[in-house]
């Protein structure tokens, strides 16, 4: 059993996720489909992971790919989490990942509209909703929650969340016939109103981004697919990696992974780690590098188990939920995080001695990053301990 070094892992980090400026990748959908998607909860991390690995990025080449040219989409996927992805992987997530997220959702969101007292039967109540909502979608073509709720009169309604709580609330019923609608992928979000930091999304029916003959694999198809893909961006890796990754049950994990051509390696603190067949060739480590990433980067949240490129620095750049906040890194580790002061200019903190010649790699990327950003300040939504204290 061949036995790979966590410096080797380090090497594959750096050149699969185009990390090292050899590595650059020259187009964001193909970047999108290597790293098998990218992280859109918060929406600037699509930007700022695209403008950390592409040859000549630009938000407008993002844009133009999301909104123009449709060949990037975002959904929702593994760990009901937003990804932006090629259009020709999103049959593959869905029948992997999402359709196993619509009973329970659908039955939740019913018995919240029980429980509300907004209507005694609560599926029928939903379906109406849902085929006025969609509806209203497909006439304006392109439409904003707000304006959903007004062409909408069912949308208005809202349920209660946390009583007796501190974060007590109200939550309004667009939001959950929106959520429900997306897991079908029957509408995505498109064009945000204001800049591309922004969340307020417009609403399109999904048939304008999925062409209707792309075909459906079977889930077990699928899910095969997905841990090929996954394995081959994030390889070697553990079946607790992936199992995290997709948010899977174990089970269906390691169905997945016995329909994939794989060998078993040894990674350095003793796991078992897995590679697919014909990739276990040794990897020339590349030189030196630094890089900034946003916060939720797909390389950062890749695996479960982080300690090899981590270390000791969890506590500082994760939230306790395990949101990654911005990070800093140095030759395949992270090593610290940055933030911006209101004016855009980024403040860095390493947590570690890396060595002069590291710090004047860190500062090129900064001095490259605030360049590209020019003036545009990113504010993460899952603030880090760090974050927090370079903020202050």
């Amino acid at each position: 059993m061949r036995r790979i070094p966590d410096r080797e892992r380090r090497a594959r980090l750096a050149t699969r996720h185009h990390l090292v400026p050899k590595e650059k990748a020259k187009d964001v959908v193909a970047l999108a489909g290597r790293m098998v998607g990218l992280h859109s909860t918060d929406p600037a991390t699509v930007f700022l992971a695209a403008a950390a690995r592409l040859k000549r990025p630009t938000v407008e080449g993002v844009e133009r790919a999301l909104y123009d040219e449709r060949t990037l989409v975002r959904t929702l996927c593994m760990r009901r989490t937003l990804f932006v992805l090629p259009v020709e992987l999103v049959p593959v997530v869905q029948a992997a990942v999402t359709e196993a997220l619509v009973p329970g959702e659908r039955k939740r969101t019913v018995r919240m509209i029980e429980e509300a007292g907004i209507a005694r039967d609560g599926n029928r109540w939903l379906r109406r909703a849902e085929k006025e909502t969609l509806a209203a979608i497909e006439a304006a073509g392109e439409i904003t929650g707000a304006d959903l709720s007004k062409a909408v009169p069912r949308l208005r309604e809202q349920i209660p969340y946390g009583e007796g709580k501190t974060w007590a609330g109200k939550m309004g019923m667009t939001t959950r016939v929106l959520f429900l609608l997306a897991c079908e992928q029957k509408v995505v979000r498109g064009r945000p109103q204001g800049s591309w930091t922004s969340t307020r999304y417009r609403w399109a029916p999904m048939t304008a981004w999925i062409p209707e003959e792309l075909p459906t694999p079977k889930p077990d198809e699928a899910r095969a697919e997905l841990a090929r893909r996954w394995l081959a961006a994030f390889g070697p890796a553990t079946a607790a990696d992936l199992k995290w990754w997709t948010g899977w049950p174990l089970g269906r994990t390691r169905q997945a992974l016995a329909a994939v051509d794989t060998v078993d390696v040894e990674l350095e603190d003793g796991r078992a780690g897995l590679l697919l067949a014909g990739d276990e060739g040794p990897m020339r480590a590349p030189a030196p590098w630094a890089a900034l990433l946003p916060s939720l980067d797909p390389t950062t949240m890749g695996w479960a188990e982080r300690d090899w490129y981590l270390g000791p620095h969890r506590p500082a750049v994760f939230d306790t939920s395990g949101n990654a906040g911005p990070t800093v890194w140095w030759d395949g580790r992270i090593v610290g995080g940055w933030t911006q002061r209101p004016d855009g200019e980024i403040v860095w903190r390493v947590l570690e001695d890396i060595g002069a010649d590291a710090r004047r790699a860190v500062e090129r990327e900064v001095e490259r990053l605030e360049r590209w950003l020019d003036g545009t300040v990113v504010v993460a939504r899952f603030p880090t301990p760090l974050y927090q204290e370079l903020r202050a």
